[in-house]
């Protein structure tokens, strides 16, 4: 296995009932965050596991489009994501992930619009974290631009939604599930 981007180190610590010190980064370049479970378990001090793990699907996700329009010169107004992690109780009553469904929604002109096919097509299986976490995890992504109009910036304008599958991408119209 090729370590290209080299190795990622996250250490924790142990503080007190299920909150942690997470040190994420190596290099001499760390981050701190505490981790915490929700009650009854915890009290929420900071996010939990699936919290985490929602985050990294969502922020590789919407970095990947951004590369992917990026390298093909289409520059979006701004981006937002939201990702719904949901919850399954396996055969042996435990809970799992049950499945991912994420919503990128970058700002975009009509012109960035009906060029950006391409990298909806590709930016997923380009997202080191999703395509690994797509292995044991059903992960829906949809793509929702927002078109701004041409002498309002920041103004969305209704447009079309494209949903891609781990199968392909396909364009929708506003109110396709």
């Amino acid at each position: 296995m090729s370590a290209e981007l080299g190795d990622t180190r996250v250490s924790l610590t142990h503080e007190e009932g299920f909150r942690f010190q997470v040190r994420l980064g190596s290099d001499g370049r760390t981050t701190t965050i505490v981790t915490d479970e929700a009650p009854p378990l915890g009290q929420a001090a900071g996010p939990n596991p699936l919290a985490l793990l929602s985050a990294a699907v969502g922020q590789c996700l919407a970095s990947s489009l951004l590369f992917c329009m990026g390298k093909a010169h289409l520059e979006p107004q701004g981006l937002e994501a939201e990702v719904l992690a949901t919850t399954v109780r396996n055969p042996e009553g435990r809970l799992r992930v049950g499945g991912i469904r994420v919503r990128l929604m970058p700002a975009v002109t009509p012109e960035v619009e009906a060029r950006m096919q391409r990298c909806l097509e590709v930016f997923e299986s380009f997202c080191l974290v999703t395509e690994s976490v797509r292995a044991g995890i059903d992960v829906q992504v949809a793509v929702e631009p927002r078109v701004l109009g041409p002498a309002v910036t920041g103004a969305p304008v209704t447009g079309r939604a494209a949903t891609a599958t781990a199968g392909g991408a396909r364009v929708a119209t506003p109110g396709d599930p």
